[in-house]
């Protein structure tokens, strides 16, 4: 029995070559896949909300409603912190660049760029306080010091940590943003 959907010399029908929806570039997209350290503290928090809400379940069912209530809101808290972390990073748009934090989301037009760029500099692991050597990606923007500049990501960040191929590919991606909506 034949499966043409699985055998590679099918013919391409020419609704392959269409563009796929993330392909809008009005949206605002990560330019990298976030990486497995904080996917695995999401999977993590997803799987403690999930006994959680098992536990909500009984208590709905042998105890009242009001703590059952309760238990299924400390669920949905767990289940928007692990969504949370997982929307954290640098996105970018025609409009500007996003660092999305897990308490505070700053977006930067465009116009108030000057540069992105790579610095080799002393970076927090895992946003703790002991630094390692390490890069980081900054924001030079036309409204504050050089000093001043915010760290969008680092080589020892949660999305990075262990990767650094994959750090050069997201800076080169963000900085290709940059260089192609600052130039006006």
């Amino acid at each position: 029995m034949p499966l043409p959907f699985l055998t590679a010399d099918r013919a391409f029908e020419a609704a392959d070559d269409v563009a796929l929806p993330f392909e809008d570039r009005d949206r605002w997209r990560r330019p990298y896949r976030p990486g497995p350290c904080r996917v695995g503290v999401a999977a993590l928090w997803l799987l403690l909300a999930s006994y959680v809400l098992f536990a909500a379940v009984v208590i709905a069912l042998t105890g009242t409603l009001t703590e059952a209530g309760v238990v299924f809101g400390i669920a949905l808290l767990v289940i928007a912190g692990a969504l949370r972390l997982l929307r954290m990073g640098v996105w970018v748009s025609p409009h500007g660049l996003r660092q999305v934090s897990f308490l505070v989301t700053r977006t930067v037009p465009w116009e108030q760029v000057v540069a992105v760029r790579t610095v080799q500099q002393p970076v927090r692991w895992l946003g703790l306080p002991r630094t390692v050597q390490g890069q980081a990606l900054m924001l030079v923007r036309r409204d504050r010091a050089a000093e001043g500049m915010p760290t969008l990501m680092t080589t020892h960040n949660a999305d990075f940590l262990g990767r650094v191929a994959a750090f050069d590919r997201a800076t080169d991606a963000v900085e290709a943003w940059a260089a192609e909506n600052t130039r006006g």
